[in-house]
């Protein structure tokens, strides 16, 4: 193990987990090797440190303890650290004034790919959002090809991003809010498996740290730092997505929202940011993509004319072809509302939406309504 690595992990331990000193001290010295060397003259160094922690900075040896332990957890799991002057670190998250000094992460994924964008928004995620992401996504990889996803595995958006980048091809990495030795929420470890072998896990928290709320506004800073963008796909009018944009934004990063029914509780958060000019409005992949600079316009037209946004279900009998185009102009109807639109009698539009539905095409929800998968 890096010396560098080693002192770099018992210096969070030192300062109590306060990061934000971590940094400070780190930055100062500009080694966490050369702080514990220096440790006895730390008042000669940092002209203005504090008697209480220049006293705090002498004594090593638990910190250097649970450093040691750490590194043998991370050797049994295939773990590697990364501090700010790691050729793997993210760049992008060095030029951001309030970077991890070390982070923790397992997996294949390129942290400093050409391309990253992050991916946010509420655990109540409804159809509707599901909707976009699984289209936004599905689409984005006709435009570009290779971009990494980011998320923070949460309920809702969170984990419908990783979901669906895993579906199409795309690396996904989650930044979690707590140590690499469990899963949180543990219903969404399957996905994480996934993710280690199509992308990766990432965390600044060494093993043994809980999820309590005030890490994953931490961990938040993350998912903005380490992105080209953040997109918002569904927010209330508080909550972590918004606190993300923000961040993202006083990071000078690009933000986006996509805009909802007015009076919805989940889309009031993003139609208010895209109101206060928080937020470029995107309705879709070719938007994000043109407001990114990522695509010429040669190329985004070869791309719709090869129907990208159009020919979604080919496969399709002229029944099926029916029911598709009526959802397609109202989405979510009941069924004995596409059954007087369509003409097709009841019981053979009950096979045919069952056969949509096997085909991935329709959703039931409650209420006999079908639901068209855009």
């Amino acid at each position: 193990m890096d010396q560098e690595i080693f002192y770099t992990m018992a210096l969070t331990r030192l300062t109590n987990f306060n990061y934000q000193q971590a940094l400070e001290l780190y930055k100062a010295v500009g080694s966490a090797q050369l702080l514990f060397e220096h440790r006895n003259e730390i008042g000669d160094i940092i002209k203005d440190a504090s008697p209480r922690l220049m006293e705090a900075l002498k004594d090593w040896n638990e910190p250097m303890r649970r450093a040691e332990a750490e590194i043998r957890f991370m050797e049994e799991h295939r773990i590697r650290a990364l501090t700010l002057t790691s050729d793997d670190y993210p760049q992008r998250l060095t030029e951001c004034p309030d970077a991890p000094i070390i982070i923790y992460y397992t997996g294949n994924a390129d942290l400093n790919q050409t391309r990253i964008i992050s991916i946010v928004g509420t655990r109540r995620m409804t159809t509707y959002g599901e909707d976009l992401i699984r289209r936004f996504i599905r689409d984005l990889r006709q435009y570009c090809p290779e971009v990494l996803i980011v998320s923070g595995l949460a309920y809702g958006v969170d984990i419908c991003a990783h979901k669906q980048a895993l579906e199409n091809g795309y690396p996904t990495v989650g930044v979690l809010a707590h140590g690499l030795d469990q899963i949180y929420p543990y219903r969404h470890r399957e996905v994480a498996a996934k993710m280690i072998n199509h992308g990766g896990l990432l965390t600044e928290f060494m093993t043994q740290t809980n999820a309590d709320k005030p890490n994953f506004v931490r961990r938040n800073r993350i998912v903005a730092g380490m992105a080209d963008a953040t997109i918002l796909i569904e927010s209330g009018a508080k909550g972590g997505g918004l606190i993300t944009a923000d961040i993202a934004q006083s990071y000078a990063r690009a933000v986006f929202a996509f805009p909802g029914n007015v009076g919805q509780p989940y889309s009031e958060g993003c139609n208010n940011l895209i109101r206060d000019n928080g937020a470029g409005l995107i309705s879709n992949a070719e938007d994000f993509v043109k407001a990114m600079g990522w695509l010429d316009e040669t190329r985004l037209q070869q791309a719709v004319a090869d129907g990208i946004e159009r020919n979604l279900f080919p496969d399709l009998s002229p029944e099926e072809q029916q029911i598709v185009s009526l959802l397609q102009q109202t989405n979510g109807l009941q069924l004995n509302i596409i059954t007087v639109k369509t003409g097709i009698p009841i019981g053979r539009l009950t096979a045919l939406l069952f056969q949509l539905e096997m085909k991935g095409v329709v959703k039931p929800l409650a209420g006999g309504i079908y639901h068209l998968l855009l």
